[in-house]
């Protein structure tokens, strides 16, 4: 994810009582001795002046995304690259620029207007965030983490998210990004296992900043350093602010020598075959029948499997006569 907070370019930081954590030469994570191990404001500073100079000018940024701006794009984000997302996200809040906005419109116009994000639950699920924001918290999203993490489809990472990045709060924010950056810098492995550990968490807490507003500039800062800098693939070193203190750079970059990594496929499989008849009912703005989303896709077997998941997810809603349309409640 795209850490949404807007950098700041001329304040400087407030005193960091983290730094005391790394006179210790404990591990954060695990308690042992690693006295070589980067910690505290040895990475926050660097890494903080980096972000102010290199930070990406997203809408999401912007004062003027306001707590809704920053939770809209944190769903969009999910597993979908920037580019992608920015042209739905603009069209998004023009269309709904409060929580209310979205709340009034049915289900199936956050599907239709989601488009080829993929991953449309994630949809259902902000217009359902949308509808409890506005019964419970009067329209505004809330700034209290628990509330946060109370309302539909919002996790651990996006209730961290939107309270450090919107509200400038005191959380650990390990999205993919930020877990890599940990493992190389900190841990000295390639990459982080597949699923977040408690070890992670742990790390990740250990290196938060006392100060509220330093740790949500650490919290962004980390996200972008490992967006544009400390990639997946093709890291560039050179340019990374913390290289010199790299656990992972330091020990000569070893291999992957974890569990394989995940790969992502996409055509022939189910998720191509949803994709393909919500197309269809996103471009109709009436029902439509069996046989026109019978005709994207050959495998008749597959493509009935698709609609089954769809209507169980709550995307498709059937309708009598054999016709099909978006949610309507």
């Amino acid at each position: 994810m795209t850490a949404p907070t807007k950098p700041p370019h001329s304040t400087p930081l407030p005193h960091d009582r983290t730094a005391a954590s790394g006179a210790t030469g404990q591990d954060p994570a695990s308690g042992s001795a690693r006295g070589a191990q980067p910690q505290g404001a040895e990475l926050h500073v660097p890494v903080i002046a980096w972000f102010d100079q290199h930070a990406r000018d997203l809408p999401w940024r912007r004062p003027e995304a306001g707590a809704w701006g920053v939770m809209v794009s944190e769903f969009m984000l999910q597993q979908t690259p920037v580019n992608r997302v920015l042209p739905v996200y603009e069209q998004w809040l023009a269309r709904w620029p409060r929580p209310a906005d979205l709340a009034r419109e049915a289900p199936g116009e956050a599907v239709r207007a989601w488009g080829r994000l993929g991953y449309p639950r994630r949809a259902l699920r902000l217009h359902g965030a949308a509808v409890a924001i506005t019964e419970r918290h009067g329209g505004d999203v809330p700034s209290d983490h628990a509330q946060l993490l109370a309302l539909p489809g919002i996790g651990e990472y996006t209730a961290a998210a939107v309270a450090s990045f919107a509200y400038e709060q005191r959380h650990a924010v390990l999205d993919t990004n930020v877990r890599r950056v940990f493992a190389r810098a900190v841990t000295g492995v390639q990459y982080p296992p597949n699923a977040t550990t408690a070890a992670e968490r742990r790390l990740a807490r250990a290196l938060l900043p006392e100060d509220e507003r330093t740790a949500a500039r650490w919290a962004a800062a980390s996200m972008e350093l490992g967006a544009l800098v400390c990639t997946a693939k093709n890291e560039t070193c050179h340019r990374c602010p913390i290289a010199a203190q790299c656990a992972w750079r330091l020990a000569g970059k070893p291999e992957h020598d974890g569990p394989p990594r995940r790969g992502q496929t996409y055509a022939g499989t189910d998720r191509q075959v949803r994709g393909k008849l919500l197309a269809v009912l996103r471009e109709a703005h009436a029902p439509v029948p069996q046989a026109a989303l019978d005709a994207v896709w050959h495998e008749p077997i597959q493509r009935a499997r698709a609609l089954d998941g769809l209507v169980a997810d709550g995307l498709v809603e059937p309708l009598a006569g054999g016709m099909y349309r978006l949610p309507s409640a």
